[in-house]
C-alpha cells in the first residue's frame, strides 16, 4: 500500500479529491490517540463472545443434570437434543440479521441490541416454567434458548467485525493477537467457566437440590452481557467503518459478488507469482466450509464430553466429579488459543490455521487407535490429556484464525454480512454436529457405549481436520497486518474501474471532520514512509 510520499505533496494540493484520497490512504495507527483509547474498543467489541462460550457450553452440564433428575421422561423426549442444539438455530438467525444491521445501520447499536437480548433471555431461560409439567418446562426452556441464540448471534458480525476494525489502530505486528485475545480466547474462557461454575454450584447445592442448581447455572449467564453495557454505550464507530461504509447508498451486490482477488502460487511462501483468481463468493465459500467443520467438531465435543466422562468414570461417581474432569478438559483450550494468538502474528493466519488443524487431525487418528486403552475409569487421566491436546490444537488453528480470516478477507462496506454468512455456516455445522454425533455413536458396531461408539466420532473428526488443512493451505489468501486497509483500497479502485461512484461511501460527517486535519496526518504518514 502506498501512502502520501511527502508533506509538501499533501499541503500544496488541498483539493477535495486530494483530501479524500489522503483520508483513505492514511494508516489508522497514525491517528493521535492514547494507548487505552485505541485499545478499549477492541476489548468492548470482542469480549462479549465470552457469553457464547458460557451459554453454549453450560447447556451440556445442564443437560446432564436434567437427565439425572428426570431420567426416562427426559431421555425419551426430543427436548434432550433440542435443548442442546436449538440455540445454534437462533444464533444463525441472529448472525444474519445483525450482519445486515451492522453494515447498514451501525456497528455500535447492533452490539447494544444483541447485549440486551442476551440479558433478557438468559434470565428467562433460568426461570423456565411449564405450568407444573416437565414437558412444558422443557418446551419453555427450548423456546427461550432459541431466542437467546439470536442475541449470541449478534456478537459475531457486530462484535467481532468491529473488533477487527478497531485493531487497525493498534501497533503493527500485534493486531492479530489482540483480536484473538478478545474473541476466541473469550469463547474458550467461557467454555472453562461453563463447566467450572456447574461443578461449584452442584457441590454447594448437593445432589438433593439439583433442580435449583441447573437454574442457577443458566441464571449466572446474565452477568457477562451486563458487565459490558457501560463500555459499549461509550463506543464510537470504528474509523474504518466511518471511512468505507455504504449505509447511505445502495450496495452494488453484482460487483461485490464478482470482485476478483489473486492468490500466491505457493501455499507456504508469499511470493508475487499468481496462479488463479478467486471471486468474493468463492473465497466466502472456502471460509464457510472451514468454519462449518470447526464448529461441527468443537461444539459437539464440548456438549457431549461430560456424558462421555460419565460413561468412563462410571454412573456411581458424583455428578460434580464429571464436571470437574470436564473443566480440566476445557482448560486445554486455553494454551492453544493463547499460544496460537502470538503465532498468528508470526506465521500469519493462513499458515497457522493450516498447520495446527493438520496436527489436530494426526492426534485425532492416534486417539482413535488408542481409544480402547483410554476408555476405562483407571485411565481417565490419559483420556483427558490426549483429548485436551486434540482440542488445544484446534484452538491454535481454526479456533484462533477462522474469525480473523472472515473479518479481514472482505471490504469494510460488506464485512458484517460477509462475516455473518461464514459464521452462520459455522453454527449450522455446530447444529448438525449435535445431531450427527449421537447417530455416529448409535450406529457404531456395538452401539454408543462400545469402544467403536467412542472411536468413530474421532475418525470422522480427524478426516475433516485433514480436509480443512488442505483448504487453508491452498485456497485461503495471505493476510497481513494491514489487510483491512489494503483490501478497502483495492475494493475502491475496483468499483471506480467499473464506473461506480465511490464518493457515496463513508459517513459525510466523518469526511468533513477528517479533511480539516488531513494535512497533519498525511505529513505524519509521509515521514513514516
Amino acid at each position: 500500500m502506498k501512502f502520501l510520499g511527502s508533506s509538501e505533496k499533501a499541503t500544496n494540493d488541498s483539493s477535495p479529491e486530494r483530501d479524500e484520497a489522503a483520508i483513505h490512504d492514511t494508516p489508522l495507527e497514525n491517528h493521535q490517540k492514547g494507548r487505552w483509547e485505541r485499545s478499549w474498543p477492541t476489548i468492548a467489541c470482542g469480549a462479549g463472545l465470552f457469553s457464547d462460550g458460557y451459554l453454549n457450553g453450560v447447556i451440556g452440564q445442564v443437560n446432564t443434570i436434567l437427565l439425572k433428575l428426570y431420567k426416562t421422561e427426559y431421555k425419551s423426549s426430543p427436548a434432550q437434543r433440542n435443548v442442546n442444539s436449538i440455540a445454534f438455530a437462533g444464533t444463525v438467525v441472529g448472525q444474519l440479521f445483525f450482519g445486515w444491521m451492522s453494515d447498514h445501520v451501525s456497528r455500535k447499536w447492533a452490539l447494544m441490541t444483541s447485549t440486551v437480548i442476551l440479558f433478557i433471555f438468559a434470565a428467562l431461560s433460568a426461570g423456565s416454567y411449564g405450568g407444573g409439567s416437565i414437558n412444558g418446562m422443557l418446551q419453555a426452556l427450548t423456546a427461550w434458548r432459541f431466542l437467546l441464540g439470536i442475541g449470541i448471534g449478534g456478537e459475531y458480525p457486530a462484535g467481532s467485525v468491529a473488533c477487527a476494525e478497531s485493531t487497525g489502530e493498534l501497533k503493527e505486528g500485534h493486531r492479530n493477537r489482540w483480536f484473538i485475545m478478545f474473541t476466541n480466547v473469550q469463547i474458550d474462557i467461557g467454555f472453562v467457566a461453563s463447566s467450572l461454575v456447574p461443578m461449584i454450584v452442584v457441590l454447594a447445592c448437593t445432589d438433593s437440590h439439583l433442580r435449583a442448581a441447573w437454574r442457577i447455572c443458566l441464571g449466572l449467564g446474565v452477568i457477562p452481557p451486563l458487565s459490558l453495557v457501560y463500555l459499549r454505550l461509550k463506543l464510537r464507530e470504528p474509523e474504518e467503518f466511518n471511512r468505507e461504509t455504504m449505509k447511505n447508498t445502495r450496495t452494488p451486490w453484482w460487483l461485490v459478488i464478482k470482485y476478483v482477488q489473486f492468490y500466491p502460487i505457493s501455499p507456504l511462501v508469499n511470493d508475487q507469482a499468481l496462479i488463479m483468481s478467486r471471486f468474493y463468493w468463492a473465497r466466502l465459500l472456502v471460509v464457510s466450509i472451514i468454519w462449518f467443520i470447526y464448529d461441527f467438531l468443537t461444539y459437539s465435543f464440548s456438549i457431549y464430553s461430560s456424558a462421555w466422562l460419565t460413561i468412563i468414570i462410571g454412573d456411581s461417581a458424583p455428578i460434580w466429579k464429571s464436571f470437574g474432569w470436564d473443566t480440566v478438559i476445557n482448560l486445554f483450550y486455553l494454551p492453544g488459543a493463547i499460544g496460537g494468538a502470538f503465532l498468528s502474528d508470526i506465521l500469519g493466519p493462513r499458515i497457522a490455521l493450516g498447520s495446527f488443524v493438520l496436527a489436530q487431525g494426526i492426534v485425532g487418528f492416534i486417539m482413535s487407535g488408542c481409544y480402547p486403552y483410554l476408555d476405562k475409569s483407571s485411565t481417565v487421566g490419559g483420556f483427558v490429556v490426549v483429548y485436551g491436546i486434540f482440542l488445544s490444537l484446534g484452538e491454535a488453528g481454526p479456533g484462533d484464525n477462522i474469525g480473523l480470516v472472515a473479518s479481514k478477507t472482505s471490504a469494510t462496506a460488506i464485512r458484517g454480512q460477509y462475516y455473518a454468512i461464514a459464521a452462520a455456516m459455522g453454527k449450522i455445522g455446530a447444529f448438525v454436529g449435535t445431531y450427527i454425533f449421537p447417530i455416529i455413536q448409535d450406529n457404531a458396531p456395538g452401539g454408543a457405549d462400545s469402544n467403536r461408539g467412542g472411536q468413530d466420532p474421532f475418525f470422522v473428526s480427524s478426516a475433516l481436520c485433514i480436509f480443512s488443512a488442505g483448504l487453508a493451505f491452498f485456497l485461503l489468501p495471505h493476510i497481513g497486518q494491514d489487510t483491512i486497509t489494503s483490501e478497502d483500497l483495492k475494493f475502491r479502485a475496483y468499483l471506480e474501474d467499473n464506473g461506480w461512484d465511490t464518493r457515496q461511501m463513508g459517513l459525510k460527517e466523518y469526511q468533513m471532520n477528517s479533511s480539516s486535519t488531513v494535512d497533519e496526518i498525511s505529513q505524519s504518514a509521509g515521514e513514516k514512509v
